[in-house]
């Protein structure tokens, strides 16, 4: 099970400063001792509450953002506000005395709306038999859990060996951080200190438990949203434990990283050993939307000759695996689901950055020729 955290967040900090108006009047009307209370909603709602105090005042004035109109006027220093988008905002603040000098506060106010779930059954899927195919293995997420003769669980932040799991990447992977419910695998991210690390996450694994050599693989998911989330759906060859990495072979189904103009485009990859580390791919854009609005799904065609890169069944890259140099995707390998937080391809989280933020699975499903 995972713990409650709520969906909308704020996060404010008051600057004080005393302006003063055109006229020059009487400091004896001047305010002071300025207060601002902030409290929000816990249910993602967007309501948000904002009591200011101060002496010697017969006014408070509400701007948000820029505005050089005040939004509300009122004498009660209470406004009230729902937003209906997430993101940050600033709120300007202001007591005025009757000299007609004010004092101002300046909140930041991060918002974040909940999420309104996507329904699994939105957006593209695929079909559980194509013809001259073989289902060999599929996880279909149903149940109340994590099925552990199929997966495993990587703990830690990779320390000692591989700090930041050899990307710079600041998450600690924990099991707490997915589950099984509705049908669906959900991997979390989360703004927590564990270990060291400001963040949590999950990464799952078949190692040593369910590997392949050539097939047909789909996964549908739901993606998260944010810069410096990266979420992965991928595979190892099981030799890692002999020859290590790149020399194991490494293909991403599906890479994603997060940031504004980026959450519309996915890449699909190889890694391998060629007297060091070399790698190849290409990448998908969606023509309209991001991978957050709706379920897509994203597979490979891999066998002696190719691997094919899809979403939704539309093709968008292959390489040729037959060259002598490329042994390691003629092997057995395993999956892992994981989503980072920072590295050095997204970068790293920033104050747009909204959190928690979930990848969902809805399946797996590995087919071979007959």
């Amino acid at each position: 099970m995972h713990f409650f955290i709520p969906r909308l967040f704020v996060i404010f900090s008051l600057l004080l400063t005393i302006s003063c108006s055109d006229d020059v009047i009487d400091d004896t009307g001047d305010p002071a001792n300025m207060v601002v209370e902030v409290t929000y909603a816990d249910d993602g709602s967007g309501y948000v509450s904002i009591l200011a105090n101060a002496d010697n005042t017969v006014q408070y004035e509400f701007r948000l953002g820029d505005n050089p109109d005040p939004d509300e006027v009122n004498t009660t220093g209470i406004f009230e506000y729902t937003f209906e988008t997430s993101g940050i905002f600033e709120l300007d603040v202001r007591a005025i005395g009757a000299s007609g000098r004010f004092l101002r506060s300046i909140i930041q106010l991060n918002i974040e709306l909940a999420d309104q779930d996507v329904p699994v059954e939105q957006g593209y899927t695929t079909p559980l038999h194509y013809d001259g195919w073989d289902l060999v293995w599929h996880d279909e997420f149903n149940g109340n859990s994590i099925n552990s003769d199929y997966w495993t669980f990587e703990i830690g932040d990779g320390c000692p060996h591989l700090c930041g799991w050899g990307n710079n990447e600041w998450q600690y992977y924990r099991a707490q951080n997915a589950w099984v419910e509705g049908g669906v695998l959900t991997i979390e991210a989360r703004r927590e200190s564990v270990g060291n690390r400001n963040y949590t996450s999950a990464r799952m694994k078949t190692q040593g438990k369910k590997s392949f050599q050539y097939g047909r693989v789909d996964i549908r998911a739901l993606l998260p949203k944010g810069q410096g989330i990266w979420p992965a759906l991928w595979t190892l060859g099981e030799s890692i434990t002999s020859f290590g990495w790149p020399a194991c072979g490494e293909i991403d189904i599906m890479e994603m990283i997060g940031g504004s103009g980026r959450e519309n485009r996915v890449h699909g990859t190889v890694h391998w050993d060629l007297n060091g580390h070399v790698q190849a791919g290409g990448s998908y854009t969606l023509p309209s939307g991001t991978f957050a609005d709706e379920y897509h799904v994203f597979s490979i065609i891999w066998d002696e000759n190719l691997i094919r890169w899809f979403v939704n069944d539309i093709q968008y890259y292959q390489i040729d695996i037959t060259p002598n140099h490329m042994t390691e995707f003629h092997e057995e390998h395993f999956f892992l689901f994981n989503v980072a937080v920072g590295g050095n391809w997204p970068g790293y989280p920033d104050g747009t950055t909204l959190f928690p933020q979930q990848m969902k699975v809805d399946y797996i499903r590995v087919f071979q020729k007959n």
